[in-house]
């Protein structure tokens, strides 16, 4: 396998800084390469790039191969410049070289030797920008342009293991109201005594349902202010939950269902938008992964699976552990290895 077009393509990603909504340089590098590559209808949407295959069959369910050429920002500890693709043994240094540039370049390796190849499946390929920070003009914007989509593939670096879920994540801006009043005469009500009602409530909620699949949702409060001085009681109690969901219930359902329980609080979502996914074990998707040897497993981390209405299977080289940490790296063996596995993994749906 000649790897050296995908290494030279991630090390002009890794040497261009592309932090979340400031990706227009890596964007411009992707749209390019698929053009010098003969991808004949490549297009683009805010920085996000996207193709479909040539061979396109409106009898054959489409597979959208996504992955993200967004980056955090680099990490205090590193000791390399974290934009010089260093290569040293069979090491690839550079931020963004493992999360997840080498998902990328390994899904247009394969996409492209796969787009005149006959399948049981239309290939559509998305760069996509924003993942890392969820945002509004990532792959949520690029799905009203795609087309219709019945399953999804999505790079990140799992070891090339398949993950079949991951949980969703609503934070709650939780509000309690009461009544100011002197404390040396006990007047008012103690919005804080409310609210300490309620997170304990919270603390003990137990869902009716739980997902076979990501288990039960998980309820968590991780921060709380109030008061404003030691005489004073106090009038407002304002406290942050975490809540992880699953597929048991949509987030709208889980909030509702919070909401229900307290009795004093509002209970304000600051986004509904990162849902749960959980694939079922029969998937054409899940059966060809198990096919060639990857295992299944559910993540503790999320992704762009969190944005996409169907089946999704999250799968790619390089180790979730050395994301987002200082000298990040990917191997050049686990390259190979990623490009291999997608193109097996591909021609195996639906045989």
């Amino acid at each position: 396998m000649n790897l050296s077009p995908s290494i030279s393509l991630l090390q002009r990603l890794v040497a261009c800084p592309s932090f979340s909504r400031e990706e227009q340089g890596t964007a411009d590098i992707l749209f390019e390469e698929l053009q010098k590559r003969g991808i004949c209808h490549v297009r683009r949407k805010h920085n996000n790039v996207y193709a479909c295959a040539a061979n396109y069959s409106a009898a054959h369910p489409t597979l959208l191969l996504c992955s993200h050429h967004d980056t955090v920002r680099p990490a205090s500890g590193y000791t390399r410049d974290p934009f010089a693709p260093t290569i040293v043994g069979d090491r690839l240094y550079g931020l963004g070289a493992n999360d997840a540039g080498a998902s990328l370049v390994c899904l247009v390796e394969a996409f492209c030797a796969l787009q005149n190849e006959p399948l049981a499946v239309n290939l559509v390929l998305a760069l996509v920008g924003e993942e890392e920070i969820g945002g509004e003009h990532g792959v949520r914007a690029l799905l009203p342009v795609l087309g219709q989509i019945d399953m999804a593939l999505v790079g990140e670096p799992t070891g090339m293991q398949a993950a079949v879920g991951e949980r969703g994540l609503v934070v709650l801006d939780g509000e309690t109201r009461g009544t100011s009043g002197h404390a040396a005469r006990g007047e008012g009500i103690n919005a804080l005594y409310r609210a300490i009602d309620d997170v304990n409530v919270l603390r003990e909620f137990r869902f009716p349902a739980t997902s076979s699949l990501l288990g039960d949702i998980s309820v968590n409060v991780t921060g709380m202010k109030c008061g404003t001085q030691h005489n004073v009681v106090p009038d407002v109690c304002r406290f942050l939950v975490d809540v992880r969901t699953t597929d048991a219930f949509t987030n709208e359902e889980t909030v509702a269902l919070l909401q229900a329980a307290v009795r004093y609080s509002t209970l304000t979502p600051r986004s509904l938008c990162l849902r749960a996914s959980a694939i079922d074990k029969s998937h054409p998707l899940v059966a060809a992964a198990e096919q060639v040897g990857a295992a299944t497993f559910v993540s503790p981390t999320m992704s762009d699976m969190a944005h996409l209405p169907v089946p999704s299977l999250k799968m790619g080289p390089g180790q979730s552990a050395r994301s987002h940490t200082a000298d990040e790296y990917v191997l050049l063996s686990e390259i190979a290895a990623g490009i291999e596995g997608y193109l097996k993994l591909i021609r195996r749906i639906n045989r």
